[in-house]
């Protein structure tokens, strides 16, 4: 089994310079809740809409909090970034873990790649828009540099995750050819983001089945059980 999910800042905590602020609980309590009222804000419209006073709003604390609990926005952004990060990988992690050892076909393989990196659901609303700002908070760490550890943190579980998940579904898997798999789902899910009827699930099942293959072969010859 993988090790639980650490912060990506473990031994070297994002709030270093501003820990003595929050060093009772309830300091803790509202540190915390400016940390979720950011991660909600990023969710709903990117890193752009995390400010002081709509952070401060949401949490029901003065405006002033975020300047006491935080050395500055960009510090703010990082711990909320990381903490939909950290959600997220939790989240993957479960759907792994319910997934039985068991020999599978490419075509059951691949739908549990989709739940994984996808999401388990049918894309409606609510799902396009979790998928639209995980792909938004991809391309943030091109233009602020201090988000890329969360995001390398972030794509190593991943792997991991996806490594683990196809030996579940008896399969081989080749670690320097992972990022194929996820390369290939995340371009259907880009692409189909921006047509009127978008359809992630189904184009990035179309494109599992000629990469899984190679990637992660059968781990034997033997006949493949019937799923379970």
């Amino acid at each position: 089994m993988l090790p639980a999910v650490l912060p990506w800042w473990s031994g070297r905590d994002c709030h270093d310079d501003s820990v003595t602020t929050a060093a009772t609980p309830k300091g803790e309590r509202r540190r915390q809740a400016l940390v979720e009222s950011a991660a909600e804000l990023i969710l709903e419209g990117g890193i752009d809409a995390v400010r002081h006073r709509a952070v401060a709003n949401r949490a029901g604390l003065p405006l002033a909090s975020t300047t006491y609990y935080f050395e500055s926005l960009d510090e703010l952004v990082v711990c909320a970034f990381q903490h939909n990060s950290c959600r997220e990988l939790e989240e993957m992690r479960a759907r792994v873990e319910e997934v039985t050892p068991c020999r599978r076909s490419l075509e059951s393989t691949a739908e549990l790649i989709i739940d994984l990196l996808v999401g388990p659901r049918g894309v409606g609303e609510l799902e396009r828009e979790q998928l639209i700002s995980r792909y938004e908070r991809c391309v943030a760490t091109a233009r602020h540099t201090e988000l890329r550890d969360v995001q390398l943190h972030a794509r190593r579980i991943v792997d991991e995750l996806l490594t683990d998940l196809l030996e579940r579904c008896g399969r081989t898997v080749d670690p320097t050819q992972i990022r194929r798999l996820v390369a290939a789902v995340d371009g259907a899910v880009l692409g189909a983001l921006g047509e009127l009827d978008p359809d992630p699930r189904g184009l990035a099942r179309g494109l599992l089945l000629d990469v899984v293959g190679s990637v992660a072969p059968p781990a034997d010859t033997d006949p493949v059980s019937p799923d379970p």
